[in-house]
Formats: C-alpha cells, structure tokens, sequence
C-alpha cells in the first residue's frame, strides 16, 4: 500500500483480535487519532486469532477456498514482511513451504487433492507450481520423514508466522503510538457512537468477529480445535499436511520446537472443551506422521469458533454512515488478513477498492449504500 491520504481524523475500532488490531495501527500511521475498544484483555484471549496456526498457505487452502481467497494469501505473503517490520517486536515468520503426505490407503484422496491444485494454479497462474515428491523427495526437506512416506507434494513459497507473537507485538507497538488508545475490558457496539457529530469520532470500524452477530446476523461461529505441544525430538522444519479422507490434519513447527496441531472444523458455535475422541485422532495422526510426538508435552488443548458468512467469504460492508465493517474472515484469519486490511483502506480512502475487483471480489470494491442488515455482501468473479 502506498501511503494514505484518509478524508477523516478520528477512529473508534471495536474488536482488538487480528483485523482490529491490524487496521488500529494502519490508521495510526496515517495520522489518524484512533480509540480500540475491546471486550476482553490485551491478550486477546477470546479472539479466534489466538487459536490458530497462521499458516499462510493459498494453494493448500484451495482445498476449500475459492480462487478470490487464493489471490489474496498470495497478496497477504508480500505484504506480511512489510507489515512485520513496522513493529515494536520481532515475530517469527518463515516461507519454507507446505510438505502434503500421505498414507498408501489415503491415496485416492490425495489424488483428488491434486487435481484440485492443478486446476488452482491454472485458475491463479501466479502462483508457484506445486511438485510431486518421492521419498528421496521428502527426505531432502523433511529427513525424519523419508522412510515414513513414499510419495508427497511440495507447495514452494507458502509460509507461516507466529501468530500469538504477532497478536503481543501488535499491542505493543500500539501501546507505544501516541495517536492510540487502547480501552480493554470495554465492550463497545456501533450503537454507542454517532459518527461525525461533536465530541464524537469521525469514523466507527467494527472488526468484533462474531461479537457483531446481533449487528449482522447472518454471521455464523464454526468451531476449530488446535492442540499445542512442546516436541523437541520431531526436527520438522516447515508446515506439514497429512491427507486423510476424515479430518486433513496440519502440523506448524513454531518457535523453540513448538507444533501446533488441527483439523478439526465443527458447523458449531459451542467453545466447551475439546472431546476425548476429537484430540485422540488429532495426536494419533500426528504421532504417524513422526514418531517423536509420542515423548511430546501437551502445553494447551484450545478450542474457539471462526466468525463466518454464509458464502464462507469475508465481508466488508457500510450499515450507515460512518460506519464499517469488517468480518467473516472463517479459517483463513492469517491468511487474508493484510488483504482484508488494504482493501479495507482503499474503502476508508475513495471509497472504492481496486486491490478487491483484482482478486475478484467486485463486491468488495465499494462500499455499499444500503442499510438493510442482511444485505448481499459478496459477488465472486472466477
């Protein structure tokens, strides 16, 4: 993004997870005098942000993801270094590349997975092409693996950050800014502000995730599972995959031989506690990827619920004046986000969006002038 020329001073940003936290410094940054309302604590405990493993992987998520959310992880992979070297702290953020395996049995599914990519990068052409694996393959970039599976894909050019250093640095860099505010424990709603009118801020961005739902009720929560465990015998290097015609596991090495450990996506708004059954299939699967995880510590077994719309598709939209919103960003948080973010700041500065007609989200590209609450928020160009 080149630098902004915002028609407004003053901001009132309600939600202090991954978007809020994100467009609160962008606006900073330009000037803007900006106020971040959350309802809970700085350390974003109750965002979904927090329990997830920030792969930024668009050719790997293609599996579920349309081809406008595919350009947009790979827009987000440029943008994330630029955005990670304005912070206060360092965060860990790497592009090794996504391994894909497999078990033998698993084969016809990983088969089918293949003609999916395929037919991505065909549809996306700037991504890098997916190669196909063999063991000596796997064993070249991940060498406790090569004897375990015979053939895989490498996704070249994908990576991952940090995500919970990432939330930390975002605060403390927010926390330093003199145009910034922070107001924790403080729940806020678009109802509390008039923007525009006196002793008032000139704009309200609502990014509260499924906190908006009484605001825009076709959000719905769909409920993930991660497992965080302390593994120093398992040497993998970068996210790793496991085809399963069940539950397509994914394995995040994170700093100081730390994994992050998922696949389980619930059409469900329950936060209790994840089932004996759910976290006996996660750690098995991770176990037959790499025996090491059997000597693996269990620091956290988390569960949170991805605000979602009802196309699966994020959301930006303008229910009145002075007021937008942003959500629906589902099981892709990270990987959309700094596409999300511009397109939101393009909306903020013309009022129309280039970058979103780009990755074929026409809808996206302006802001809408209605008001009804279940107004069509999306439109998809192939």
């Amino acid at each position: 993004m080149t630098s902004l020329s915002l028609p407004f001073d003053s901001a009132a940003i309600l939600g202090g997870g991954l978007m809020g936290r994100l467009l609160a410094l962008a606006l900073a940054q330009s000037g803007c005098r900006v106020d971040l309302y959350e309802a809970g604590s700085a350390d974003a405990e109750g965002a979904a942000a927090r329990v997830a493993a920030a792969m930024l992987a668009p050719l790997a998520e293609s599996a579920v993801a349309p081809a406008p959310l595919v350009r947009m992880g790979q827009h987000a992979l440029d943008r994330w270094p630029q955005l990670l070297a304005e912070l206060a702290e360092p965060v860990f953020f790497q592009r090794e590349g996504t391994l894909v395996l497999w078990h033998r049995q698993d084969a016809a599914e990983a088969q089918r997975l293949a003609r999916v990519l395929e037919s991505t990068v065909r549809a996306v052409p700037e991504l890098p092409a997916m190669r196909a694996v063999d063991s000596a393959g796997i064993a070249a970039l991940e060498p406790s693996l090569g004897q375990r599976f015979a053939r895989g894909l490498f996704l070249p050019g994908e990576g991952q950050l940090d995500n919970r250093a990432l939330l930390a640095a975002l605060h403390a860099t927010l926390r330093a800014h003199p145009r910034v505010r922070l107001h924790w424990q403080s729940p806020r709603d678009p109802d509390d502000f008039s923007p525009g009118s006196a002793g008032q801020p000139d704009r309200v961005l609502d990014c509260r995730g499924l906190g908006a739902k009484p605001q825009w009720r076709s959000l719905r929560g769909v409920r993930g599972e991660v497992i965080r465990v302390h593994a120093p015998e398992v040497g993998l290097r970068r996210p790793t995959r496991l085809v399963h015609p069940r539950y397509p596991l994914y394995i995040a090495p994170k700093p100081d031989n730390v994994f992050v450990i998922g696949a389980t996506e619930i059409e469900s708004e329950d936060r209790s506690p994840a089932s004996v059954r759910s976290t006996l299939e996660l750690l098995s699967a991770a176990y037959a990827v790499h025996s090491g995880f059997a000597e693996a510590r269990i620091l956290e077994i988390a569960t949170q619920c991805r605000p979602t719309l009802a196309d699966n598709l994020p959301g930006i939209r303008q229910p009145r004046p002075g007021v937008l919103q942003v959500n629906g960003l589902y099981r892709h948080g990270f990987m959309i986000a700094p596409a999300m973010l511009d397109v939101a700041l393009q909306l903020l500065q013309d009022g129309h969006s280039p970058l979103a007609e780009r990755f074929g989200l026409p809808a996206l590209a302006r802001l809408s002038k209605g008001t009804a609450p279940e107004a069509a928020e999306h439109g998809i160009t192939p």
